[in-house]
């Protein structure tokens, strides 16, 4: 297998590499054609982009592909022509054990279905909560994970306010009919105290007291946003004064926290959450409308730095690698 693949040599720089991997095929793996990837501009951005040590190889990226199968062992499970997600680094080609692939549904457009990869990291917050519909759900930070955490949750039942002080964010909710603010509404009685769960997606220390306090008494507040960096100075008493007094269940949004397969004794997976994702974007219950822009990969290194410094008004952006073979 000899293909392309995304690679960061240092820190802010990402460029195509070529590679092989001239090995058989095992009889329970599949490989093919990459289709289409989608950035989870988080993680990829804070742990690969930024610290990759120049020391060391070139380090890959990513974990949202979906792929054209074309060999399949014969234990796999998976047809020659099936189209197929798997999480795995960008790359022009893919070889993946089958039991970690999944099969797109048929009307899920590729890069719906590796934004599928996305709306898990919110839906294991949405099968662990002790909310149960319509109670009040606000998310802050309307990122992509952010967005689709309110689309998920809307979808559900829930009655969800999303914030976030950037407008633009903001109005990519606004203009499909969602409630949104700059800032969670402390001195809203329809919101002070009535809310269940915040689902706190910037990663911002001042966002997750606001979250603390607007909660009413017992209320959960699920920090899904990772903490890359510190942003502000606020004083952690503040916040444990916040949840003691208000008796508010603070815990981490780590997605993982459900299963990767159905087990028993278990409720949900990571599976589940990322095929009924898809489901959802083929049915409309969820929209990538607006949210994306696709790309060239040999665009990569601007899409990235785009992404760093939030220029061009999306969220996310797909590589296409379709566009491969469509310019020499």
């Amino acid at each position: 297998m000899h293909g392309l693949a995304l690679r960061i040599p240092r820190p802010g720089r990402v460029e195509l590499h070529p590679f092989t991997d001239d090995a058989p095929l095992a009889a329970d793996w599949i490989e093919g054609q990459a289709v289409a990837s989608a950035i989870s501009p988080g993680t990829e951005l804070a742990w690969t982009y930024r610290q990759q040590d120049p020391a060391k190889a070139p380090g890959g990226t990513g974990y949202a592909m979906v792929f054209r199968v074309e060999q399949a062992g014969a234990a796999s499970g998976f047809a020659v022509g099936d189209l197929a997600f798997a999480p795995v680094n960008h790359a022009s080609r893919v070889r993946c054990a089958a039991a970690s692939a999944y099969k797109v549904p048929a009307g899920v457009t590729p890069a719906d279905a590796a934004l599928a990869r996305l709306a898990g990291v919110s839906w294991s917050t949405l099968t662990t909560t002790a909310a149960r519909p319509p109670a009040r759900v606000a998310v802050t930070g309307l990122g992509i994970v952010g967005n689709l955490a309110v689309q998920i949750f809307a979808a559900s039942g829930y009655q969800v306010l999303g914030c976030d002080p950037v407008e633009g964010r903001r109005q990519l909710l606004a203009a499909r009919g969602f409630a949104t603010c700059a800032r969670l509404p402390l001195e809203d009685p329809e919101w002070r105290d009535r809310t269940s769960l915040v689902l706190e997606c910037s990663g911002h220390e001042a966002a997750v007291l606001d979250a603390c306090r607007l909660v009413g008494k017992g209320g959960e507040v699920v920090l899904v946003g990772v903490p890359w960096t510190r942003r502000s100075d606020l004083p952690a008493f503040d916040v444990l004064h916040a949840v003691f007094h208000r008796y508010v269940r603070l815990r981490s949004g780590w997605e993982w926290e459900v299963p990767a397969n159905p087990s028993d004794f278990r409720q949900g997976s990571i599976r589940a959450n990322i095929t009924s994702a898809m489901a959802w974007f083929g049915d409309g219950r969820l929209a990538s409308a607006g949210l994306t822009r696709v790309a060239d990969p040999r665009e990569c290194d601007e899409v990235y730095r785009e992404l760093q410094e939030q220029r061009g008004g999306h969220l996310t952006a797909i590589f296409d690698w379709t566009q491969l073979g469509e310019k020499p």
